[in-house]
């Protein structure tokens, strides 16, 4: 797109998708033809993401809890290491192939930036703190290349979180406070309303990477007005989710996917509140979810450019991956 010289993404569960059998090195048509994942179309791919003209994105370690829907998901904090471990190894190994290079400081992002030569940039971040054994541990998955943590998605060890209502635990404490010290970022999304109000007392760094907004949406997934002006008080960062059941209120398969003015109706508000240069995206595209419930004209990640098309010009370039690569160099 004219003057939006490139995407940055504040979150993709690409080592995820992979952990499902995805092979993300295919072309999108390839991947699909032989996806492993029944009832949600891929969308995400290294080809795609560089045909959208993504330069960097935020890639998770995410370790999905036993549930009623995911047996094989882990029970105790063994299984959450195991996992995210497993997916450490698939960045490195991409890495190693040429696919991608992880990034872990505001100088190499911006080097990064400057080489239009370069693969996709990864900042590690991890989604749901259960891998992490407790606050000692914290320098083992800094030391690994992780700079950002959210400690809850559901309910964790940590915190409270989506659906599951509460505070951070004794423990969330002492995680969060050996965040700071780190220099490590709290992300917000998933945080529960107490969790969030209590981790935001320690003073550090938060940024919400996927997070759109409880006025237009309900529930505890997403973020309040006093949760967003919060956020960009502490110059922090929120991410736009190209989600149809986080976009509007009440949508269910079966109905025709939430429209791109959703995502700006989304981006509008929090620029009502904190300014856009607070406002990003966090598509979480594939991240349990497939092109069934992305927004309409959201076939496959290369039409992501495409919500800029829906929010002011002099705008775009910033919520594209400006107002990221601002944070990035200045806090990573």
């Amino acid at each position: 797109m004219s003057g939006v010289p490139f995407l940055i993404d504040g979150h993709l569960d690409l080592a995820f998708g992979a952990a499902l059998g995805r092979d993300l090195t295919l072309e999108l048509d390839a991947l699909r033809a032989a996806d492993p994942v029944e009832g949600e179309t891929a969308t995400v791919t290294f080809g795609e993401l560089r045909a959208a003209g993504t330069r960097v994105c935020f890639g998770t370690l995410f370790a999905l809890p036993r549930t009623a829907g995911s047996p094989r998901g882990y029970t105790d904090h063994a299984g959450a290491r195991r996992q995210a471990l497993a997916q450490l190894d698939g960045y490195r190994r991409w890495e190693e192939a040429g696919h991608l290079r992880l990034l872990r400081t505001g100088a190499e992002v911006a080097a990064h930036l400057a080489d239009p030569a370069a693969p996709l940039g990864v900042v590690l971040l991890m989604e749901g703190a259960d891998p992490v054994r407790d606050a000692d541990d914290l320098g083992f998955w800094a030391q690994a290349g992780v700079r950002v943590i959210g400690p809850a998605w559901g309910r964790t060890r940590y915190a409270g979180g989506t659906d599951a209502p509460g505070g951070l635990t004794d423990a969330g404490r002492e995680l969060v406070a050996a965040m700071r010290d780190l220099g490590m970022t709290l992300d917000a999304s998933h945080l529960d309303d107490a969790a969030f109000w209590e981790a935001l007392e320690f003073g550090g760094r938060v940024v919400a990477t996927h997070a759109n907004s409880r006025a237009l949406v309900p529930g505890n997934r997403h973020l309040t007005d006093e949760m967003a002006r919060a956020i960009a008080d502490r110059d922090g960062v929120i991410g736009l989710v190209l989600l149809s059941t986080f976009l509007r209120a009440g949508w269910g398969l079966g109905q025709p996917r939430a429209g791109l003015e959703a995502v700006a109706d989304h981006a509008r508000h929090y620029a009502g509140l904190v300014g856009w240069d607070h406002i990003a995206l966090g598509t979480d595209l594939d991240g349990g979810f497939g092109r069934e419930k992305t927004p309409a004209g959201i076939d496959r990640y290369r039409d992501v450019p495409r919500v800029l098309e829906v929010l002011p010009p002099e705008h775009r370039a910033a919520v594209a991956g400006g107002n990221w690569a601002r944070w990035l160099t200045r806090y990573l």
